[in-house]
């Protein structure tokens, strides 16, 4: 089967984009991709979109960023789980490409989130946990993921110090990232001052919805050879699921579905945990950054707190995560997320990620998850 490559990346501002519909968002980072890539729009021959289509008014909303991005008639679909959709159309694409029925497709993570009150997506978000037995009481987002900070600080003794030096460190590369919702710094002691949300989250713990697309055009082998760009490979792909609802969880100390999907990755493109140089993982909330430094293997299981604390996932340190701010500093437009992952692993193994860039960077992952960790999606990309 044909090895698949990234010859084209676009991103957009994230942020309350009211000057935009989802459709110009998508094209936004559509029209970075193809100027990018140098590619000419006639020969894309299919495209995914990854969105999740609850937050937006639209129905069916492939067909109108289709017909926007002037693609009519070839054939486009829609990827939704939850947070992880991006991903998740990546894979679709890649898959299509393996599978020899398209040679080069656009991959497009979009979303509008901010059409809706806070009120509304925090009970769209609630109600990815299971309907019948947990958010049917009240369960919302942060106070799902914090069940997870709560045990892990019980079990390893993980404090609420080391939870916020996530947000330290992903505010400061943000701060460096002009696509980012938050391009500001902030420090240990405003952190720990900022408001409570559920405990023991605080305000800077927990990563803000945005609206805001990326874009990544994917290639055959054949195809990416003759790219002008230097080609990134999606040599590793894998994914993996959870029970719906966190009570059937052996415990709720890490992400089953990461363990699985990270493995399943690093076997196909027959790499080890230690040989990632640069990392981008969902940080939708601080301990889910922590709990993916041990699932995906960078520590010991119980250390991910000492990871962070001895900044091991700053540039310079063992593994760099997040250094174009994660979801944290970046925002979080859910079906854009995965796709915006990928564009900065893409422009670190380019070398083209200026202040931000990790040194001899020549394999990356990115660590994509929906829900409650029901999903899970592990890219390992390598530069030739």
């Amino acid at each position: 089967m044909t090895r698949v490559g990234i010859i084209g990346i676009g991103h957009g501002q994230f942020g309350r984009r009211s000057d935009a519909t989802v459709q110009e968002l998508a094209f936004e980072a559509y029209r970075e991709a193809l100027q990018d890539g140098l590619v000419d729009p006639k020969d894309i021959d299919g495209s995914v979109i990854g969105s999740v289509p609850e937050y937006h008014k639209q129905r069916s909303l492939p067909g109108v960023v289709q017909e926007y991005l002037n693609l009519n008639p070839r054939p486009t679909w829609l990827t939704e789980v939850a947070c992880a959709s991006g991903s998740a159309a990546i894979r679709t694409g890649w898959m299509a490409i393996r599978s020899g029925a398209h040679r080069l497709m656009a991959v497009i993570g979009c979303q509008k989130m901010t059409e809706l009150t806070t009120p509304e997506i925090l009970a769209l978000m609630g109600r990815v946990g299971e309907v019948q037995w947990e958010s049917i009481f009240g369960t919302t987002f942060p106070a799902y993921y914090a069940l997870f900070a709560k045990s892990h600080m019980h079990e390893y003794g993980t404090t609420r110090e080391q939870l916020l030096q996530v947000a330290v460190k992903n505010h400061y590369y943000g701060s460096k990232n002009p696509n980012a919702l938050f391009q500001k710094e902030i420090t240990l002691e405003k952190a720990l001052a900022s408001e409570p949300v559920s405990d023991p989250f605080q305000v800077y713990d927990c990563c803000a919805n945005a609206d805001g697309a990326a874009c990544v055009i994917l290639a055959s082998e054949d195809v990416a050879k003759k790219s002008s760009k230097p080609v990134v490979w999606l040599d590793g792909m894998g994914c993996a699921t959870s029970s719906m609802s966190v009570l059937r969880r052996p415990d709720l100390l890490g992400l089953p579905s990461a363990v699985k999907a990270s493995q399943d990755a690093y076997e196909m493109a027959g790499v080890r945990a230690e040989d990632i140089k640069v990392a981008e993982v969902h940080d939708c909330f601080t301990i889910a950054e922590i709990m993916a430094y041990e699932d995906l293997g960078f520590c010991r299981k119980g250390k991910g707190g000492q990871f962070i604390e001895d900044k091991q996932s700053y540039i310079g340190g063992l593994i760099p995560v997040n250094v174009d701010g994660g979801l944290k500093s970046k925002g979080h437009p859910i079906g854009a997320t995965g796709v915006s992952m990928t564009v900065e692993i893409v422009k670190q193994l380019r070398e083209e990620a200026g202040e931000r860039q990790v040194a001899n960077a020549g394999i990356g992952l990115t660590h994509n998850v929906g829900g409650i960790g029901q999903y899970c999606f592990v890219q390992v990309l390598k530069r030739d």
